[in-house]
C-alpha cells in the first residue's frame, strides 16, 4: 500500500474516534512512520516476539498536574510496514489501524498495557 493511502486510513481511524475522545486530543500529533527506530523499540520494552505497531510518547492526561503547559505535543506514531506485514488486504489493514489508534489514544488517557490487554481480550471473537 502506498504511504498516502495508509495515512488516509490513519486519518479516518482518528476521525472515527468518539467525539468525547477527539475533543481531548489537543496538542497530540498523530504521525505515520514506515518502521520503528531502535530508540522507539527500546522505549516500548516489548516482550520477545512482539512487534511494535504504534507508540504513544508523551505525558498521559492522568499524570498531568496544574503546572503542566507550554510543552511540545504528545506524539502517537503508527508504523506502516509492521501493520502491513500482519495483514492481508486493505480491509484488514483498516481494521488493524483502527485498533492500534484506539490503543495508543488509550495510553494518552492513562490506560496502561495490562488494562488494555484485558479489554482487548474481551473484544476478541
Amino acid at each position: 500500500m502506498d504511504s498516502i493511502r495508509f495515512e488516509e486510513l490513519v486519518a479516518e481511524a482518528v476521525a472515527r474516534l468518539p467525539a468525547g475522545f477527539c475533543s481531548r486530543l489537543e496538542n497530540v500529533d498523530v504521525v505515520v512512520e514506515e518502521w520503528p527506530s531502535r530508540i522507539q523499540l527500546d522505549s516500548a520494552r516489548l516482550k520477545q516476539g512482539h512487534t511494535l505497531l504504534g507508540l504513544y510518547q508523551g505525558v498521559p492526561l492522568t499524570r498531568r498536574g496544574r503546572g503542566y503547559g507550554l510543552v511540545a505535543p504528545d506524539k502517537i506514531t503508527i508504523f506502516q510496514k509492521p501493520i502491513e506485514a500482519l495483514c492481508r488486504g486493505e480491509d484488514e489493514i483498516r481494521d488493524r489501524i483502527q485498533r492500534v489508534v484506539r490503543h495508543e489514544v488509550a495510553h494518552h488517557f492513562g490506560t496502561g498495557e495490562a488494562r488494555l490487554a484485558q479489554l482487548e481480550r474481551r473484544q476478541e471473537p
